[in-house]
């Protein structure tokens, strides 16, 4: 639709021009376009060449709004032009159609996520046409601007009725002999269809079954269609009848505050059993309407309609923004499953924070045995590279082979270090609620001491015995069989593509972004499982207690529900670090996997495909230069990327950044081997 307004707005229209050629009997099409063009011309047009006091704009009112008061004064001194203007303004209300607008505008025609998602990806992409009885379409057309919202909400209550009197004399001059009837019909139909669409939301089973018990009955939904068709009743009744209207009224609004009420039961039940974004969707729709009714209802029976129409039509400038952003609908609907995901995460993630020497210790021995495990890893990988396979094979074999490797470790209950970042961030996130007192900034200085050593931790336990590892199985393999498992070429192209001066960083920091992907998927799979209740059916599913038994079918069902997520991080990040390269081939883009363990034990078969005289060359130095970044880029890219999606999910905006940084520096300077080693840490002394 902006590609539409560009393309026929001039950007030299001002407001004599629009005047000049405004035609109220012209086609469709063209009054349309008028009301596009002087939309644009209360944005755009120039002030002082229309007559328009700059100085005012400074006074905090927007310049829309100054134009519009402009236009008005200039109808009021030409009635030639405001008799023009009224008959091409009935002749508007006149030819829309206006119960899309009010009753459907913003809203889904099915309510799936996904097919709203396709929607707006075909609406940015497509142009919309002026051509168009749909007063909803027309909206858009009219109202395309971001900051739209502002100045409708800016206007003020005299320009207010001096719009509202335009309007009462454009229905009043309507060809159509009940005007102000129609469009009163109109706004009771769009409320009457939006009770309905709220009615079926509410009864749809995926609602229905997730609301709390109480508001599992339904009493408020049910009561809503029949509360409003009598209130719909006592509006058109004639005579009229307040007696009876204002305690129907009352009731129409107590039943909308039940039905958000319990509406919003949904969303804990998704909390504790999982969330589906189908859901997520259909509850946003469900209040977005309840608003939609409540807005109608004061246009229909405020004391002052004209600012109830302009909250209406800020809510539909607002809308229309909203309706064009792909952006928005995943953000809105995605946050939260987001803050489930690294909430999950945040659970897993403190088992890898240590807080203690004792727990220190027991990462560095857990981490030596994911190091030895990775041993294996690595010379599998050299065994499948060497096969001859087509790319595509050579990386799902890798694949293969690292998810093996990774879930091994998982079973084994050791540790790779690199996966622990992603997995912790969520977990320091959490802690980030609140910093207002310096106590409370200390604490989360400890953890981050608490962070930073457990990834210190774990990254030499798993350097300190990979590396020995693969090179002892490289010397007794060459003492064995007279060569090395490893050759002299591929231990040579492994140091040199090792090395810090080639493209090493870049690849290091994607292999992060990998990782955090990893514990995305991780966070995904258990919400999967909590949703569906895989939980519950391996335990109580008749089939499988018959093949299982009950205490084992038991056994199995809390297995799987503790370790899932675990599960599919390692297969996940296994077949990433394996398949990305290959697809990335597939696009012409070289890319390999720069993983600091699996590093270590490649440089472990270089020297010992290479000998000791390997230690004396300067490659050697800047692969071990190179493996260094890697290990401080694969952490950091991961680390980050989960921090800020957990920060993003929690809605956590951090005012106190600056004190947090500076109370980091500070114990940097005060106690700097914190960070490395577990030792006692000062804490502020109380006043």
């Amino acid at each position: 639709m902006r590609w539409l307004r560009s393309a026929l707005v001039p950007a030299a229209w001002d407001l004599s021009a629009l005047l000049s050629v405004l035609r109220p009997r012209a086609e469709l099409a063209e009054r349309n376009l008028w009301w596009v063009r002087l939309a644009e011309w209360l944005r755009h047009a120039p002030l002082r060449k229309e007559g328009v006091e700059a100085a005012e704009s400074t006074a905090g009112t927007p310049l829309p709004v100054l134009r519009l008061r402009h236009l008005l004064n200039v109808l009021d001194r030409q009635p030639e032009y405001r008799a023009q203007v009224i008959e091409l303004l009935a002749r508007t209300l006149e030819d829309m159609d206006a119960t899309l607008l009010l009753a459907d505008f913003g809203f889904a025609q099915r309510m799936a996520f996904f097919s709203e998602l396709a929607e707006r990806i075909q609406r940015k992409l497509l142009p919309g046409t002026a051509e168009t009885h749909d007063l909803a379409e027309f909206f858009q057309l009219v109202f395309s601007d971001a900051g739209d919202r502002h100045w409708l909400e800016a206007i003020d209550d005299a320009t207010l009725q001096r719009i509202a009197a335009l309007l009462r004399e454009a229905v009043a001059s309507s060809r159509h002999p009940q005007a102000a009837a129609r469009w009163r019909s109109a706004l009771l139909d769009a409320m009457m269809f939006c009770v309905s669409q709220v009615r079926a939301t509410a009864f749809s089973a995926e609602i229905r079954t997730r609301m709390s018990e109480p508001a599992r009955s339904l009493s408020s939904f049910r009561q809503l269609a029949r509360a409003f068709e009598d209130l719909r009743t006592l509006l058109e009744a004639d005579p009229p009848q307040p007696a009876r209207l204002a305690p129907a009224l009352g009731h129409a609004h107590a039943l909308l505050d039940a039905c958000r009420r319990d509406a919003r039961t949904v969303y804990d039940h998704l909390e504790e059993y999982g969330v589906s974004v189908d859901i997520v969707f259909s509850l946003q729709q469900l209040q977005a309407r309840l608003t939609r009714i409540r807005l109608l209802l004061d246009c229909l029976l405020s004391r002052e309609p004209a600012r109830a129409v302009r909250e209406l039509m800020v809510q539909f400038a607002d809308t229309a923004q909203g309706r064009r952003s792909v952006r928005a609908l995943l953000a809105r609907n995605y946050s939260l499953l987001a803050r489930k995901m690294v909430e999950r995460s945040a659970e897993t993630g403190e088992h890898y924070i240590t807080r203690n020497r004792a727990e220190y210790l027991q990462m560095v021995w857990r981490a030596a045995g994911g190091g030895a495990l990775t041993a294996i890893t690595v010379f599998v990988k050299f065994m499948l590279t060497s096969l001859g396979l087509s790319p595509f094979f050579t990386g799902f074999a890798a694949g293969l082979n690292y998810a093996v490797s990774f879930v091994a470790i998982q079973l084994a209950h050791f540790t790779l270090a690199t996966k622990q970042p992603a997995m912790t961030a969520p977990a320091m996130a959490a802690k980030l609620h609140d910093v207002a007192s310096d106590e409370a900034v200390e604490r989360f200085v400890d953890e981050v001491a608490h962070l930073i050593r457990s990834q210190v931790a774990g990254i030499l336990g798993n350097v300190a015995v990979v590396l020995p590892c693969v090179l002892l199985v490289q010397l007794a393999w060459q003492a064995a069989f007279g060569a090395p498992l490893v050759g002299v070429g591929k231990a040579e192209y492994t140091v040199a593509s090792l090395s810090l001066l080639g493209w090493t960083p870049l690849y290091a920091a994607a292999t992060g972004v990998l990782l955090f992907a990893s514990s995305i998927v991780a966070g995904w799979a258990e919400n999967w499982f909590v949703l569906h209740r895989l939980g519950s059916a391996l335990r109580w599913n008749p089939r499988i207690l018959a093949r299982l038994g009950e205490a084992r079918a038991q056994r199995w069902s809390a297995y799987l529900q503790a370790n899932v997520s675990g599960f599919a991080g390692n297969i996940s990040l296994g077949f990433m670090l394996g398949l990305v390269p290959a697809v990335a081939a597939f696009f012409g883009i070289h890319f390999d996997v720069r993983h600091v363990t699996l590093a270590s034990g490649q440089l472990g078969a270089a020297l010992g495909a290479l000998g000791w005289e390997l230690v004396s060359t300067p490659g050697f130095w800047l692969a071990v230069a190179g493996i260094a970044l890697t290990g401080v880029l694969n952490v950091t890219v991961s680390f980050v990327l989960a921090f800020r999606l957990a920060l993003r999910s929690r809605n956590i905006r951090l005012k106190d950044r600056a004190r947090v940084y500076a109370a980091v520096r500070r114990r940097l300077r005060r106690q700097p081997f914190s960070f490395l080693w577990p030792v006692g840490t000062p804490r502020p002394q109380a006043a």
